[in-house]
């Protein structure tokens, strides 16, 4: 049986973002942040040449550019949280995601190029959330698509992404 478009698009469901500030929640969206590197690792070991350059869906990233793009990502979300936590509100500059997968270190590259980035970029995230106050928590960044961002908001995102690129990876590795 074919998956949906929808299914392959969004194989854990998309984002819902919370509404209130719940330190339980935190807690384990850092945790999840925490051990993405190594999920990920996991979740790659053993593709073989083909899978690496197989997209997940019809017009959808390889397995190379998602590895790529999570660690262009969560480099600017990191940045985002520095910037949050040392100005107020700031204006965030999104970037094309789509346009970053097409270039050369992302569609070509290595992989291990990212996924060693990622495991030292994911340890110094842990480490700058799990000294967060709950009055930083609610420190935000302004993205002039998505508005008003509270950081508590994007770790769960963030959380969220993680998991909804490993669920990619999966849909790769199942082929």
């Amino acid at each position: 049986m074919m998956k949906s478009e929808y299914a392959l698009r969004f194989p854990i469901g998309e984002f819902d973002n919370p509404e209130e500030f719940d330190p339980g929640e935190v807690e384990a969206w850092i945790h999840e942040i925490a051990r993405s590197p190594e999920r990920l690792r996991a979740a790659v070991s053993g593709l073989n040449a083909r899978q690496w350059d197989t997209p997940y869906r019809p017009g959808g990233w390889t397995a190379r550019q998602v590895v790529h793009h999570l660690a262009d990502s969560h480099m600017n979300s990191f940045i985002r949280f520095k910037l949050a936590l040392t100005e107020r509100e700031p204006v965030i500059k999104p970037y094309d995601e789509a346009a970053w997968a097409q270039l050369p270190d992302t569609a070509n590259a290595d992989p291990e190029l990212s996924l060693a980035p990622l495991d030292a970029l994911h340890a110094r995230w842990s480490l700058l959330l799990r000294g967060l106050t709950t009055e930083e928590w609610h420190r935000s960044f302004v993205h002039p698509e998505r508005g008003l961002v509270r950081l508590y908001e994007n770790t769960a995102m963030y959380a969220w992404h993680g998991n909804h690129h490993l669920a990619h990876i999966g849909l790769i590795k199942s082929t």
